[in-house]
């Protein structure tokens, strides 16, 4: 599973080329297997003196029961600098010594950033979906590229987002009434319709789904 340092340690012109290449290998027809397992996977960026980290958090739950199975985490020196469109390369190293530390990857990764809803169809869930060849999708609280109309006030509505030629990027999707909507796009080996029932699935009553919800709260603690 290690891509090993020479995939990330590239610069912004090599990271661009490298993104178009791999957006060549984009499948987004469905090809899961039962999903019996789901992990929510996020990354912080602590502030605080001495060397720039990634901190990765991945947390396995049980699907469809949402039970928790596993957690683990790491923190990588950061090596590539903030460039909007850029983040996997700021992000994946972290990512991938975490996933390295689970006994097996689970059936679906659930990132809390986006897939195919970016500039080059190359979100960091369809950059690890990719390169892991593992079924994942992006949930994000923000939109980087495109256009949604607001979806209606009820969980599960939805409204397509779509790129300024109208190709369809994914979904805003409101998973519970009264707060904002959450962007779905899929990463790869799945259509994006698939993967809002799954984020609604995942869904307990918050904004964002329970497998990201918990990454997020354990990216952010502190860690031995």
């Amino acid at each position: 599973m290690d891509r090993g340092r020479e995939h990330w340690m590239v610069d912004v012109r090599e990271a661009i080329a490298l993104q178009q290449e791999l957006r060549k290998r984009i499948r987004l027809d469905d090809d899961l297997d039962e999903v019996r397992t789901v992990a929510g996977v996020d990354t912080a960026f602590p502030k605080r003196g001495g060397e720039p980290v990634a901190r990765c958090a991945v947390v396995v739950l049980s699907f469809p029961e949402l039970r928790p199975v596993a957690q683990v985490t790491s923190v990588v020196p950061i090596t590539f600098p903030y460039v909007p469109g850029l983040l996997a390369f700021r992000e994946g190293p972290a990512i991938e010594a975490a996933l390295s530390q689970l006994q097996r990857l689970p059936d679906l990764l659930l990132f809390d950033g986006h897939g195919y809803a970016h500039p080059r169809r190359m979100g960091i869930a369809t950059h690890l979906g990719v390169l892991l060849d593992r079924p994942t999708l992006g949930c994000a609280k923000s939109i980087l590229t495109g256009h949604a109309e607001e979806p209606g006030p009820n969980p599960g509505d939805r409204s397509p987002l779509l790129a300024p030629d109208g190709e369809l990027l994914g979904y805003a999707v409101r998973t519970r009434r009264g707060v904002k909507p959450v962007y779905v796009s899929a990463g790869h080996r799945m259509r994006h319709e698939t993967a809002v029932e799954l984020v609604l699935r995942c869904a307990r009553g918050y904004r964002l789904p329970e497998p990201t919800r918990l990454a997020d709260k354990l990216a952010g603690t502190e860690m031995a």
